[in-house]
């Protein structure tokens, strides 16, 4: 009784702004805050409230919370093991046997070949004014990490 009266409080509270607002020529904030101000009064209408009420307060509800809560908890642990560990054993020992057979035991090496660098710059190239200055830090960290 007391949550419909408040939600009835609170409905006609926000249509007095509303009003204030549309007084105000805001039309369209006033409509929106006449939309949010029904709300609590539809749903004293429709019974939410009510029932919302009746299960905040109810111990079997919140037992049922908790075991709903307790089989979301087991699904995502099993979800996790699986995703983890690949399955059942003989998927793991299947998977183990396609990859062994899917690369070349001789195949350490990449076979992109050897990485072919470019020659370095000769100290004798002389370097026009303001050109290398600009880019003289950024040329060191390249060359601190090997590019």
């Amino acid at each position: 009784m007391i949550a419909e009266t408040v939600c009835s409080a609170v409905s006609a509270a926000g249509l007095g702004i509303a009003a204030v607002t549309a007084y105000r020529k805001r039309f369209l904030a006033a409509a929106r805050i006449a939309a949010y101000s029904l709300v609590p009064v539809g749903l004293v209408m429709t019974g939410v409230v009510g029932w919302l009420a009746d299960t905040a307060f109810s111990p079997t509800a919140w037992a049922g919370f908790v075991v709903l809560g307790g089989a979301w908890l087991l699904f995502m642990t099993t979800r996790a093991v699986e995703r983890r560990g690949g399955g059942t054993r003989k998927e793991r020992k299947a998977a183990r046997n396609a990859q062994r057979e899917a690369v070349a035991p001789a195949a350490s090496a990449p076979s992109l070949g050897p990485a072919v660098r470019p020659a370095a710059r000769t100290a004798a190239a002389p370097r026009a004014k303001g050109s290398g200055d600009d880019f003289s830090d950024i040329e060191a960290i390249l060359k601190k990490h090997g590019i």
